[in-house]
């Protein structure tokens, strides 16, 4: 991959060119939004939390883990870091305003390659209307990215996964299944269906979703990052009710990556289901879900748990961290 292996040189590495100089090289010429009154340059940066509370959560991408060099350029791996953080803020019902980022990698580590991961980073918070407000650059075995997201709640309560009732609709915005799709055509060595390998690389939350839902009276809401059943299991399991999906709400999501499962030899119900790294936005509503969401299942009362088609599902649940 262009830029991301060692080589050529030494001046031109991070080691041969310096910490700081690095630094200014990533920072430079950036336009930071109007919620950030003091960007990089002091030991910390400043930014307005315009009703008083912020919203904050992290991410972690380790290379080999959750990206690789072979498959993803520098400039991916920083758009997919902004956007599962941003993702996060999303599900509370907020609006991302500022990213802190921290950056580890092997000291030959071309320094274009750094430069390119922050275009990719600053690239995917431009889309949220955000800034990147600061970080820290450091040596280590492999490529390592840290996101930091803060986030404004614009003065409403934070929607969270432990407020979904019996008689609420679970309705869906985005998209399930693709990234999943994209992983297995990339392990496979299928290059059919660029744009689903392209989803694995680079996931596209909707964004603004989240606050819709959110003055739309969502109940409950998360994004799906591990999974649609383990992400919804969270929700019944921190509600306590039953959550039980309809398999022909789940349709359209099939049927998009279908061609792709017929070629890996998969089933297509199971990425929609079990496949994570989309970032869709999933949440319970006690009346109608704003415009863009379908309504995937209900909420009922019972010992937690999600089913589909009031069944519990066998197959592959979701992501799991130290698998």
């Amino acid at each position: 991959m262009a830029g991301a292996k060692s080589g050529g040189d030494d001046g031109d590495t991070l080691a041969g060119v310096g910490e700081f100089a690095v630094i200014d090289r990533l920072v430079a010429g950036r336009v930071q939004p109007a919620a950030v009154t003091l960007g990089p340059g002091d030991d910390a940066a400043l930014v307005l939390a315009g009703d008083g509370r912020t919203a904050i959560s992290v991410d972690m991408l380790v290379q080999d883990r959750h990206f690789r060099l072979d498959w993803s350029t520098p400039h991916d791996i920083g758009r997919k870091a902004i956007a599962q953080n941003a993702a996060d803020i999303e599900a509370m019902g907020g609006r991302p305003t500022a990213f802190v980022v921290a950056f580890g990698a092997p000291a030959d580590t071309p320094s274009a390659a750094a430069v390119e991961l922050a275009d990719g980073l600053w690239d995917e918070a431009r889309r949220v209307g955000a800034g990147i407000v600061g970080g820290d650059l450091v040596r280590a075995p492999q490529w390592v990215v840290s996101v930091t997201v803060l986030g404004d709640l614009d003065g409403r309560p934070p929607v969270l996964r432990s407020t979904a009732r019996p008689g609420d609709t679970v309705a869906v915005v985005g998209e399930l299944g693709r990234s999943a799709a994209g992983y297995a055509l990339w392990h496979n060595g299928i290059s059919d269906h660029p744009e689903l390998r392209r989803r694995h690389l680079v996931p596209e939350p909707p964004y603004g979703q989240g606050a819709a839902a959110a003055r739309a009276g969502a109940t409950a809401m998360t994004d799906v990052s591990d999974g649609l059943l383990a992400d919804l299991g969270h929700i019944a399991t921190a509600s306590g009710v039953v959550i039980d999906l309809s398999a022909t709400a789940l349709d359209p999501d099939r049927a998009a990556v279908a061609a792709a499962a017929a070629a890996t030899g998969d089933d297509p119900l199971e990425w929609v289901l079990g496949g994570g790294e989309d970032h869709a936005l999933v949440a319970t509503f006690r009346g109608s879900p704003p415009e863009g969401w379908r309504v995937i299942g209900q909420v009922l009362d019972g010992p937690a748990a999600v089913l589909l088609d009031g069944d519990a599902w066998a197959g592959n649940a979701g992501w799991q961290s130290f698998d």
